[in-house]
């Protein structure tokens, strides 16, 4: 899949969940547990990734064995 990006573009839960092909419960599980990428709540309480974030977060996710 192609992912067009922008400078400093911010994601959605859904852009994110659709990347990563989980469901959002599994998003919000691992927010809640502090193991998904860093997260921006919006004053209306909406949810937005850096893309950058997001970036480094599978990064480090990585496994280099």
């Amino acid at each position: 899949m192609t992912v067009a990006t922008r400078p400093g573009q911010k994601l959605t839960v859904e852009e994110v969940c659709d990347e990563l092909q989980i469901s959002r419960s599994t998003f919000y599980d691992w927010r809640q547990k502090r193991r998904g990428p860093r997260c921006i709540r919006l004053p209306n309480g909406s949810i937005r990734v850096r893309r950058s974030d997001l970036e480094n977060w599978l990064t480090d996710c990585e496994d280099l064995t």
